[in-house]
């Protein structure tokens, strides 16, 4: 996780979960209490996939449709949700999840 001002400047990096070899468990909840203890304006989100394929998961999808929702609410805007893979990467924003 990282936390981001008005501006886009971070004020953190955080690890929100640690995972398994093929699941992490993520919740909104975890994710913005971090954000809300920094002030955020705005988070970054990412993670990488063990297997080196940046594909995102339809977990993938569904959690970050949830933290787009939540921050929406909050007032902490989502900027991206990024996946981290061998040598590339998949941003969940520029392929329109949210």
């Amino acid at each position: 996780l990282l936390t981001l001002d008005t501006k886009n400047n971070i004020t953190g990096i955080f690890t929100v979960s640690t995972g398994s070899l093929n699941s992490s468990i993520v919740h909104p909840r975890e994710v913005f209490k971090r954000a809300v203890l920094q002030n955020a304006a705005s988070i970054i989100i990412c993670h990488n996939h063990p297997s080196g394929d940046a594909t995102p998961s339809s977990e993938d999808i569904s959690i970050t449709k949830r933290l787009h929702e939540a921050g929406e609410i909050l007032g902490i805007k989502l900027l991206d949700h990024i996946i981290i893979g061998d040598n590339k990467y998949t941003s969940l924003k520029e392929r329109g999840v949210f």
